[in-house]
Parts: C-alpha cells; sequence; structure tokens
C-alpha cells in the first residue's frame, strides 16, 4: 500500500509527464523541413521543442522535445523499435530503485546534466525507454 501522505504531497516517484518523443526517419533534415514547412514547427538541429505551463502551477513551464532520428540509430538500442519516449518524471533515484525491486531492466546509471537527469529501461514489449527528471 502506498503512501497517501506521499502522494497527496506529490513527493511519490512517477511519471509526470511526456517529455519526448523520438522516432527513426530516413533523412531527419528532410523530415524536420517538412514539420517546419507544412507544420509550422519551429525546428533546430535536433527537432522541435514544445513549451507548456502546468494548469495548476501556471508559472512553470515544461518542455516537449520532438525529435528524429536517423535510421538505425545506436541510441534507441538495445530496442528494435522505430520509436523512443521520454517520460518525465519526479524523484528518479527513488523510481529506478523501485524499478530495480519490480524486475525491470535499467540500462544504465543516471545520468546528470544541467538540463536534468536520465536513466534508460525497458519496458515488458522490448521498447527503450528514457527517464528523465528536470
Amino acid at each position: 500500500m502506498e503512501d497517501t501522505k506521499n502522494l497527496s504531497e506529490g513527493t511519490s516517484p512517477k511519471v509526470t509527464g511526456i517529455g519526448g518523443i523520438f522516432f527513426f526517419s530516413d533523412n531527419p533534415q528532410e523530415t524536420r523541413e517538412w514539420y517546419a514547412k507544412n507544420l509550422g514547427f519551429e525546428v533546430n538541429e535536433w527537432g522541435a521543442t514544445f513549451e507548456s505551463r502546468k494548469s495548476n502551477k501556471p508559472d512553470e513551464i515544461e518542455s516537449l522535445q520532438w525529435s528524429p532520428f536517423k535510421m538505425g540509430d545506436e541510441y534507441f538500442s538495445p530496442s528494435k523499435k522505430d520509436f523512443m519516449i521520454n517520460y518525465r518524471v519526479q524523484h528518479i533515484e527513488e523510481l529506478v530503485k523501485k524499478l530495480k525491486e519490480n524486475g525491470v531492466t535499467v540500462l544504465d546509471s543516471i545520468a546528470t546534466y544541467d538540463y536534468g537527469k536520465f536513466v534508460h529501461i525497458m519496458d515488458g514489449e522490448g521498447n527503450k525507454i528514457e527517464l528523465w527528471e528536470p
């Protein structure tokens, strides 16, 4: 049974949203250009970043990264799928501990950058998932 006090304070280790959508493309540059021309995406060398605000915390800005990757890019390995989803999480260290206790394959150690902490796992269908705590 989960600690309801922990949940009510929003401190439980869990996914809080989608942080990115990554997919294979035969030609990522042309894909970015197509989306810019036809759908108005503001693209850069990685793809496009979409910003939004939380309804319950409107001062907080969240981002979602959309990125086409060159077909076969090793970043998706060991998954054989054509996509990878990045989930925004809270309390990544506790979440990784919980995932390991549940027998989930954790592919690497938590890496820390200026823009957050990352770790990669595999789901039950063989999809590589990126977890990100901003």
